[in-house]
């Protein structure tokens, strides 16, 4: 295919642009009558910043003059010309032009020295409590990552450069994908790609069928993959946020095929995406309703005594409510072991999640939540992509308003944008019962079907799964965690990020993990005596899974009773 000439860019980009303005004017008006936040109380937050700074001039004082000091010597080596002798380890700033450009480098490395002073100046002010702190903590990062040279034509090299291809025609085609997200209503960059993926073919495409359903999930068992099999079957819990597919992406990565292709009986819970009806499904609900059930089932349906259970995130928080609820009334024989990945059961660190746990925020939620009865998926997206700004928000800005540029193809991101909505209910006993009250940590009452939830009560062996670049649930409070539990509890880190660092198959001899069998106080001690060991911990995971359990193998199981193939229908509800 030919290049086109910047006259004909210019062409389709005008009428891209006109299109664009037809549709925003005929589309409906999405307006909420009221939010899930509380937006006073993040101008009382910025105004108590001001005052806390006004409370400590000496250290103020002390970082201004550090601040003069150092923009002194940052001129004199700009004027002279001198790079840095280390390039920055930032992603924004990939592009040769910022290190070997006077200009481009000039302008990143001011940026960078002024987002350090700002923070500088941000560590000496007096917060409050941890929620008012996290949140101007936050607030501080927004401002410093939307300022970013990186997110400015002419302050960006590839934009100029790209700008000079095109005769501008890609900032016209850029304001015509603006104006079409602005009519969306969503209020995020929507990411534009070539490439779709296709539910049950190209992506949760592992062969298998939807055996049980009630009003919560259906519960889908894979085909097996060898003669026979683990006589303990495997069922995986995910969170709510997301679709439970992110173990099943494209084939090459997929953390279910690889279980199947290892002789396991994988069974896999799939929520429902709730809408009104659902509105009092609270964490009651979904641990009786949901996992105990589904427990059930698979034990039946595999004709296992015991089975192996596996979390990610927030599903590991409910499977440790169900092992403590299930050893409370005598049932713990069920549970063979319990693998949580990226899960929290500990909520005394939060890092940047807990600007959210604010009495002010949370009763706002409360209020939206009670005129909706759920919150809805895109909502979700908004906080997400907030908390990871230059990841999820600033790139797309600068590839698709600027660059007007396809994002490559990407299973995780199709799999992060397909969201589920979480119902009132839920969402007003998670926050105000687990997080805000740290309850699982501090027994302090919370209770599911009548009884008192108590970690110390579990004696399942735990494989607890932390990421060390984890921005939703930090690694230090997943370790920090695996305290609760009154059993043995085997504690790996694995590289890379929340979700990255799951799908993580040998094969791609990727992002390597850290193993240690000390068990310090603290996490830091840890780490400081963990190995570490290169590619995947999955395999450590499945020895450690074939070393838990019977060593026998029975012939495989094939499911019965079909209701529809995999993955389901609840996984393509979208409202």
């Amino acid at each position: 295919m030919t290049e086109q000439s910047p006259a004909a860019l210019w062409q389709d980009a005008l009428a891209s642009i006109t299109d664009a303005m037809t549709r925003a004017a005929r589309a409906p008006v999405k307006r909420s009558a009221t939010r899930p936040y509380d937006p006073l109380a993040l101008m009382r937050t910025m105004s108590d910043f001001a005052v806390g700074l006004g409370r400590n001039p000496q250290q103020l004082l002390d970082v201004q003059l550090q601040a003069a000091r150092e923009w002194g010597d940052f001129w004199i080596s700009a004027f002279l010309l001198q790079p840095d002798a280390e390039k920055p380890r930032d992603r924004r700033f990939a592009s040769p032009e910022w290190q070997d450009n006077p200009y481009y480098r000039t302008i990143r490395d001011a940026y960078l020295l002024a987002s350090k002073q700002i923070r500088s100046v941000a560590a000496v002010a007096e917060k409050g409590d941890a929620p008012n702190a996290a949140m101007i903590d936050f607030l501080v990062d927004q401002y410093l990552n939307a300022i970013a040279p990186t997110n400015f034509a002419m302050t960006n090299p590839e934009v100029v450069k790209r700008t000079l291809e095109t005769g501008g025609a890609n900032l016209a085609q850029g304001f015509a994908h603006l104006i079409e997200d602005v009519a969306e209503g969503k209020g995020i960059v929507r990411r534009r790609t070539t490439d779709a993926f296709e539910k049950g073919k190209t992506i949760a495409a592992t062969p298998g069928s939807v055996v049980f359903q009630n009003h919560l999930f259906q519960l889908i068992q894979y085909d097996p993959a060898t003669n026979d099999v683990a006589a303990e079957p495997l069922l995986y819990v995910p969170p709510l946020v997301n679709k439970f597919y992110m173990i099943d992406l494209q084939p090459k990565s997929s953390l279910v095929k690889w279980l199947v292709d290892q002789g396991r009986t994988v069974f896999v819970i799939s929520w429902i995406n709730p809408d009104e009806s659902h509105r009092y499904c609270g964490v009651e609900q979904y641990v009786l309703d949901g996992i105990v059930e589904a427990i059930g089932q698979a034990r039946q349906r595999a004709k296992a005594a015991r089975i192996d259970l596996f979390s990610f995130c927030l599903g590991g928080t409910l499977v440790s409510v169900a092992l403590a609820w299930l050893a409370a009334k005598g049932r713990a024989d069920e549970i063979n072991t319990a693998t949580l990945i990226g899960s929290m059961v500990d909520f005394a660190d939060m890092r940047d999640w807990a600007a959210f746990v604010h009495e002010a925020h949370l009763e706002a939620l409360e209020g939206h939540l009670e005129r909706q009865g759920f919150i809805d998926s895109t909502e979700l997206q908004q906080l997400f992509a907030a908390v990871r700004s230059n990841d999820l928000i600033w790139s797309s800005v600068i590839n698709h308003y600027l660059l007007d540029r396809d994002a490559p193809p990407s299973d995780l991101l199709y799999w992060f944008e397909d969201g589920a909505r979480i119902p009132h209910a839920f969402l007003k006993s998670y926050n105000r019962g687990l997080l805000a009250n740290n309850a699982l940590k501090e027994r302090s009452g919370f209770a599911v079907g009548g009884v008192e939830i108590d970690l110390s009560a579990v004696k399942t062996p735990i494989f607890l799964i932390a990421l060390r670049d984890d921005h939703v649930s930090a690694w230090e409070a997943v370790y920090d965690g695996g305290k609760l539990f009154g059993g043995p509890v085997t504690f790996v880190l694995g590289g890379s990020g929340h979700n990255a660092g799951v799908i993580n198959p040998p094969a791609a001899n990727k992002h390597g993990f850290w193993t240690s069998d000390a068990a310090p106080d603290s996490a830091a001690d840890w780490l400081a005596g963990a190995a570490r060991n290169e590619g995947s911990w999955w395999p450590v995971w499945d020895a450690w899974l074939t070393a838990h359990g019977s060593g026998k193998r029975v012939t495989a199981r094939r499911p019965a009773d079909a209701i529809e193939p995999a993955p389901g229908s609840y996984v393509s509800i979208t409202h």
